[in-house]
């Protein structure tokens, strides 16, 4: 049987037990779709299975930044911080240049505040300078120039401001894209299947025994190796294969919020709160996105919130930059909080180490945990070569050598794309140009298949809520090419409408008729 997109749940599952793999990873989340990308390409059969939606938990909750790190200079980390610049401009310009998109950041300096204008002159001077000046030269500016660049930036005490460059993105479709780029390359993927037990033969991991979570149907999945790339359960899984494995990680809580925006933002600010903790405000799908909190968390990870002191805290720290005006809770659209798996150990969380996790069980299943968008293929990459040389079951000894810089479908100019979106159709019934700018920026070429929903049912054309670009097209394609099962996968990760605040009863009750 060839799974394609597009195939149904059952086949899936069928395929899934008949097949013996090389590699099933669980957790489709930044490291569980990389690896499996990067393990796909290199010609092994891959399966990948997650107990919720694709990039469901963590990897849909970050600060949606593709980023080199600027505040790893404090710490020294030179080297770090250009590796990520190399990934970043990767990404921006061969990778996904259709889904990552270039961002000014400000950092603004007021008097009193933890850092001069000279270090932070310095500083983002360096930053540019290890991206080869790629985004410019990063400089102090003018505390007129910096308000021309963010209206909604407070003066009182404003000295000057530095500037520098780096990118954004949105995680859901980039996750959702790679995750495509899997299967197109002979991954076979599933998404809200749960893993009950793990298989052993000779008291080695050989696979997993799953059920569905959508209707309850039972399966199994044997392999050659077994990678648990689950994340914030990552510990969880390992007891699965030894109850008496000790904790690997700790977990700290990331909050954010999303908030209307009264006027354009020309860049994002980084505002320093103290020596090393920093808060963003960034311009983000039509909104401000804000955050984030860094703090300890020790309860279940399914029941991550973001929480009333959650919210106070980060108005109160944008607060440092931002006029009360464009902070009122009124005008806040979405909340959402999700956990860095940060190695165990003592110290507080703030100066842990931001590094991947791995280990190795008593029945050789390998976990890996932490990462982040930035650098995901590296660490894809790197893993699948950890895989290779793994003792007793090698996969091969130069998979990770073989692996090209493949782009994610869809590559292509966002700005051509929805200039054609819109020429394209007959004068009288041209697409919104909102609409073709939201295709655009979240599907690239991919956008035209969606558009051809709405040729064949002019219907889908619709917007689905009046006061977003989501069109019902839109829903179509994430539930029959993209695994959207459920009204969270459309409304949370396929679209923009839950981070717009417009997820309304009648949206979500309608897009549940469209899923049943």
């Amino acid at each position: 049987m060839t799974i394609t997109i597009g195939t149904d749940r059952a086949e899936i599952r069928a395929e899934l037990s008949s097949t013996t793999y090389d590699l099933l990873v669980i957790g489709g989340g930044i490291l569980g779709t990389s690896v499996t990308w990067m393990a796909a390409q290199a010609g092994l059969r891959v399966a990948m299975v997650d107990a919720g939606d694709f990039a469901g938990a963590t990897s849909s909750a970050s600060s949606k930044l593709v980023h080199g790190g600027l505040r790893y200079l404090q710490t020294g980390n030179v080297k770090l911080v250009a590796e990520n610049h190399r990934e970043r401009r990767a990404l921006a310009a061969d990778i996904a240049p259709h889904l990552v998109k270039p961002l000014t950041f400000v950092v603004p300096i007021y008097k009193g505040g933890p850092h001069g204008a000279a270090k932070l002159g310095a500083g983002v001077f360096l930053y540019s300078a290890l991206s080869v000046f790629g985004d410019g030269m990063g400089k102090v500016i003018t505390p007129h120039q910096a308000l021309a660049k963010v209206p909604a930036l407070r003066t009182e005490g404003l000295r000057a401001a530095a500037v520098y460059g780096d990118h954004q993105m949105n995680d859901s479709r980039v996750a959702v894209m790679t995750v495509r780029a899997a299967v197109d390359a002979g991954a076979v993927v599933l998404n809200h299947a749960e893993v009950v037990g793990l298989r052993k033969t000779n008291g080695s991991v050989t696979g997993a025994d799953l059920r569905d979570r959508l209707d309850g149907a039972e399966f199994g999945v044997t392999a050659r190796l077994v990678l648990n790339a689950t994340g914030p359960w990552v510990d969880h899984l390992r007891r699965m294969e030894d109850p008496g494995a000790a904790p690997s990680i700790r977990l700290s809580k990331g909050a954010h919020l999303v908030m209307r925006r009264h006027e354009p933002w020309k860049a994002a600010l980084t505002t320093p709160i103290d020596k090393y903790r920093v808060s963003f405000a960034i311009p983000w799908e039509d909104h401000l996105l804000l955050g984030t909190t860094d703090e300890a968390y020790e309860g279940d990870p399914a029941d991550v919130r973001a929480t009333d002191a959650d919210i106070a805290q980060i108005l109160d720290e944008a607060g440092h930059a931002v006029r009360d005006s464009q902070l009122r809770r009124d005008d806040i659209t979405y909340a959402f909080a999700g956990l860095r798996v940060l190695p165990g150990g003592p110290g507080q969380v703030t100066s842990a180490k931001r590094e991947t996790v791995v280990t190795r069980g008593t029945g050789g299943m390998l976990s890996v945990a932490g990462g982040k968008w930035t650098t995901y293929r590296h660490i894809g990459r790197h893993v699948l070569d950890t895989l290779a040389h793994l003792p007793g079951r090698p996969l091969g000894d130069d998979l990770a050598a073989i692996l090209p810089a493949v782009p994610l479908p869809g590559l292509a100019s966002p700005d051509a794309v929805a200039m054609r979106l819109w020429t394209e159709r007959d004068p009288g019934t041209r697409m919104d140009p909102l609409v073709a700018r939201n295709l655009a920026t979240h599907y690239g070429t991919i956008a035209f298949d969606v558009a051809r929903l709405i040729r064949e049912d002019p219907a889908l054309g619709e917007r689905i809520h009046p006061d977003g670009p989501d069109i019902w097209a839109q829903a179509v394609y994430a539930r029959d090419h993209e695994w959207a099962a459920t009204v969270d996968d459309v409304v949370r990760r396929r679209t923009t409408l839950t981070v717009r605040g417009l997820d309304t009863p009648d949206v979500r009750t309608r897009i549940a008729s469209l899923l049943a």
